[in-house]
């Protein structure tokens, strides 16, 4: 079973299998130290997904989980290529989406470019939980303060930008404190959903924040599921279903 991670689903899928199943976990390899994983890791691309494909086939992969960040498009989309082309069954975990509440202040744009033309007018300091990928469209925002969250120390193109070196999952309390301590004002995120990071979400909340939200990009099609409990008995199933066709 292949498990493609760098998430925490993806971790908390592999400790569930972990001696029930034969799993490696995937990553992409952009964290320099990633958590400890259950199982095997592999680390880097596959080369798209013709390579994915040879990968499932060569190492006799008989399910495949992609468990990614619901904002990873193209690793899904060679995903459900390659899972189509070496005829591997293969299932999406995708997180549930934050519930918008009466009175948030949500402005939802499709892009970071968008989301950076929309702090006009917005109050600092800016608070970006970004991709390391979006944060150019900010560079030019020069009467801006902006705070970010990172899990790697790093060059940005935000050099004025304070940095907050952190792995979640993040309490209400941490970011309670967190936007006192840097008078933040706006809140920038990717609708990524799930729990582990939707604290920043409530602490917004509370303090009647406006929250400037990149929408998540669709899924590919196929099955899915939105909880880790679901992909575990879905994983085990297979496993069983193969164990026993290979014992008749």
């Amino acid at each position: 079973m292949l498990i493609l991670g760098g998430t925490g689903e993806g971790a908390a899928i592999a400790r569930a299998l972990d001696g029930r199943a034969d799993v490696t976990s995937s990553l992409a390899g952009r964290t320099r130290h990633p958590a400890a994983l259950a199982g095997k890791v592999r680390t880097g691309g596959f080369g798209g997904a013709a390579g994915l494909a040879r990968y499932l086939r060569e190492e006799g992969i008989e399910r495949l989980v992609d468990a990614t960040h619901p904002f990873a498009a193209r690793i899904s989309a060679h995903a459900r290529e390659a899972a189509e082309r070496a005829g591997v069954p293969r299932l999406a975990v995708v997180r549930a989406m934050w519930r918008r509440e009466p009175g948030d202040r949500w402005i939802c744009v499709a892009d970071a470019a968008e989301a950076a033309a929309a702090l006009a007018g917005l109050p600092d300091a800016v608070f970006l939980t970004l991709g390391p990928g979006d944060l150019d469209a900010f560079a030019g925002l020069r009467d801006r303060r902006f705070v970010l969250r990172r899990i790697d120390p790093g060059p940005s193109p935000l050099p004025d930008a304070a940095a907050v070196l952190a792995r979640g999952p993040f309490d209400l309390a941490a970011e309670r404190r967190l936007f006192d301590d840097y008078g933040i004002g706006t809140l920038v995120t990717r609708a990524s959903g799930g729990a582990a990071t939707e604290a920043k979400i409530l602490a917004a909340r509370e303090r009647g924040m406006p929250v400037v939200m990149i929408r998540r990009p669709p899924p590919e099609p196929g099955p899915c599921v939105s909880g880790v409990e679901e992909a575990v008995r879905w994983a085990l199933s297979g496993a069983l279903s193969s164990a026993g066709s290979g014992s008749s």
